[in-house]
Order: C-alpha cells, then sequence, then structure tokens
C-alpha cells in the first residue's frame, strides 16, 4: 500500500494541510496572517513581503521567473515533518474519485478551485480578471472569485476599508480607451469611472471574470477558481507605480499593446449594471440554528464555486454533512475535526505546521464528520470552500 493509500485510510479519509504562504511583489503587508513578524520577507526582498495565505490549492502562483516551481501548492502534513510533506495534487491525481469525489472528477480531471487569504495594507489595484475564451488563447483558465471578511482575522481595517466595483452606468468604452492610451504618461485615475462600496464585516460578494474590481484593505477570504490571470486597468495605486507590462501580462504575444483587445477582456455589460450592489453582494444565509452548531452560506449564487462559515457553539459537538469534498480552515476556538486536533493559529513561523487547515475527501463528508468544540467559552469557527455542483433530488 503507497504511503498516500495508507495516510488516507488512517485518517478517515481527512487530510491535515501544511500552511503555505506566498509572497507578491506589489502592494504593502497587512500583517494579518498570523505570521511571526520576522518572517514576511522569508523569501528575500526581492520577492516581496508575504501577503497571502492559499488553501487547498493544487495550482503553483504565477509570481514571475523568481518563484519556487512549487509555490502556491498545498501539501499534507505526512508525519509532521516538513521532509515527507506529499502535495494535495499528488494526493487528487493518486486517489482521484475517491478523494473528490467521482462526478467531479469525471466533470474537471481535478480539484478545480482553491481559496486564499488576502492581507494588503492598502487598496489593491484595479483589474479584471480573464473570462474563460480569453483565457484559453494564453493556455489557462477563466477566474471568477468571490469574497468573505472575517471577522476574526480583520482587528483593523487598512488603510482603505473600501471595494471598486465595475463601472459607472454612464461610462461608455472609448472613456476607458482614452484614460488606458495615457497608461505610461500619467496618473490615469482609473477608479473615478468607478463606484466604491464600504466593507462590511461578516459578508461578501461574488466578482464573475471580466469585472474590473480594486479590493480594499481588510483580509479577504477568497474562494476562487483555478486560475491566476488578470489585466491590471490602473496605473498608480496607493503610490505604487505598475508599468504596462501588468496590462498586457496575459494577451497573445499578437495582441500586446493592443489596447482594444484588453478592453474586449472586459464582460462591459456587468461591468456597467445599475443594480451591482443588489446584483453580486452576498449576505450570509442562515442554513441552521440550533443548540449545537450555525451553518452559514457565504459564497453562492454562481456556477463555479461555493463557501460556508461553520459554528461549533461552546462545548458542543456536531456531526456535519456535506454533498462534496471540501477545504477547510479554522479562524476562531479549538477542539477536533473528525481524529484530528484542531486550533486556530495565533503565529506562526514560516514553514511551521500547523493544526487549523484540513482537507475533507468526499465519502467522509457525505458520512458526516464530527466537530468538536473543547472550549467552554469561545465558539468553534470554520471556513470552507468547495466547487459549485448542481444538487441532485
Amino acid at each position: 500500500m503507497s504511503t498516500i493509500d495508507r495516510y488516507f485510510n488512517d485518517n478517515n479519509g481527512i487530510l491535515k494541510i501544511i500552511p503555505t504562504f506566498v509572497p507578491r511583489r506589489f502592494g504593502n503587508a497587512g500583517k494579518r496572517l498570523r505570521l511571526h513578524p520576522d518572517d514576511y520577507y522569508a523569501l528575500g526582498t526581492k520577492r516581496g513581503s508575504i501577503k497571502e495565505r492559499w488553501f487547498s490549492s493544487v495550482i503553483c502562483a504565477m509570481n514571475g521567473k523568481d518563484a519556487k516551481e512549487d509555490e502556491g501548492l498545498s501539501y499534507v502534513n505526512i508525519d509532521d515533518t516538513q521532509e515527507n510533506k506529499i502535495s494535495l495534487k499528488e494526493f487528487v491525481d493518486k486517489l482521484k474519485g475517491d478523494l473528490i469525489g467521482e462526478e467531479l472528477y469525471k466533470k474537471h480531471g481535478t480539484w478545480p478551485m482553491y481559496s486564499k487569504f488576502f492581507d494588503y495594507e492598502g487598496p489593491l489595484f484595479f483589474h479584471l480578471h480573464l473570462g474563460f475564451e480569453a483565457a484559453a488563447r494564453v493556455g489557462k483558465l477563466g477566474k471568477p472569485e468571490a469574497y468573505y471578511f472575517p471577522p476574526q482575522y480583520n482587528n483593523y481595517p487598512g488603510k482603505f476599508p473600501h471595494t471598486y466595483f465595475g463601472l459607472n452606468p454612464d461610462v461608455t468604452k472609448e472613456d476607458l480607451k482614452n484614460r488606458l492610451l495615457r497608461y505610461e504618461e500619467e496618473d490615469i485615475r482609473i477608479t473615478d469611472l468607478s463606484r466604491a462600496y464600504r466593507i462590511e464585516l461578516g459578508t461578501g460578494w461574488y466578482t464573475p471574470p471580466g469585472v474590473l474590481h480594486a479590493p480594499g484593505s481588510y483580509l479577504t477570504y477568497e474562494p476562487q477558481w483555478n486560475s491566476d490571470v488578470n489585466s491590471v486597468y490602473e496605473n498608480i495605486t496607493d503610490g505604487e507605480i505598475y508599468g504596462k507590462e501588468f496590462l498586457f501580462e496575459n494577451c497573445p504575444d499578437e495582441k500586446q499593446g493592443d489596447i482594444d483587445y484588453v478592453l474586449s477582456l472586459m464582460d462591459f455589460e456587468k461591468n456597467i449594471d445599475p443594480k451591482y450592489k443588489e446584483t453580486y453582494f452576498r449576505a450570509p444565509i442562515v442554513l441552521t440554528d440550533n443548540d449545537e452548531y450555525i451553518e452559514k452560506l457565504i459564497v453562492y449564487g454562481n456556477e463555479y464555486i461555493e463557501a460556508k462559515e461553520i459554528t461549533i457553539k461552546p462545548g458542543k459537538s456536531a456531526v456535519i454533512k456535506d454533498d462534496t469534498a471540501y477545504g477547510t480552515i479554522i479562524v476562531q476556538g479549538y477542539g477536533s475535526i473528525g481524529n484530528h486536533k484542531c486550533s486556530v493559529s495565533t503565529m506562526l513561523r514560516f514553514g511551521q505546521m500547523s493544526e487549523d487547515e484540513f482537507f475533507v475527501s468526499h465519502n467522509a463528508a457525505k458520512q458526516g464528520i464530527k466537530i468538536t468544540n473543547e472550549s467552554g467559552y469561545e465558539p468553534l469557527v470554520m471556513l470552507k470552500h468547495y466547487p459549485y455542483m448542481e444538487k441532485r433530488k
């Protein structure tokens, strides 16, 4: 029996995941990832500070030529050593439908999504993610994504706790083009054409491919599709300058420098939706609230990704059943999930193991996972992310 099969069977289909931290060369770290203050430049100053933690990832970050080959991949904690870790991708490739479910594996051939915490002190640049057709031209996938703002990880709001979404309804493509043509000549102030919404903790948004957005400065939980492709429409953000390579980064060679092609990456009608908030804002939906636990749907209303927030009440246990495999991160409290101890991380060294992240297999989720809160006072709160699957009657 292989190490993967043995670990999978011994742990009843629940995988303990090692923390995966990812640097970015732009922006400043918000320093809310529970990483030790000395470790935000663990990969060197040239790589930029660490601003993201990735969950249940089987893909690598699009992080330039200096990135490690496996940067962004999630690894399973086999025996509490880094030396013997095995990637979640290897688990998926070996176990296939036994891990993620036959229907999901037949449809995608892999685990098709991941989630992350992204954590910036200031606002991100105004950008869009490519749709599936445009992404396919550069050998990649489109990127639908969603946001949720967990109170447990947001002890302060950062410099700009507002997010720009879409465009004012009266904006034209010509308005955008005129600004993009001056991308390297002046501050084009492109968010003048957009609308900013104040972030509400404990709520979220869905962002389809092709929609311009500039995320605000709260730490954000972001379930998304297996992709890392964008086009940056803003040339100066929070005092930082972005060159044209950010605008044309995911354009085919023959379209480099073509502003009209960049504009074609937009879903223009979604951008100018006059009821944008009504369409894409996501207040949590309470699915269950009993003596043992509260279950909320926090990402929904699209055909790609969903997420839930589970709260086990102090001193209680609950058996939670789900229709699909999922990844999960503990954001408050301590106790157990299946046969694993679990606890929120308060401060991690780079490369350190933790007991706050897990991946639950399809059959284990269907049978139900017993989750116990061992605190008499504090709730045990977990966020869990998974691909949307049409519900069968």
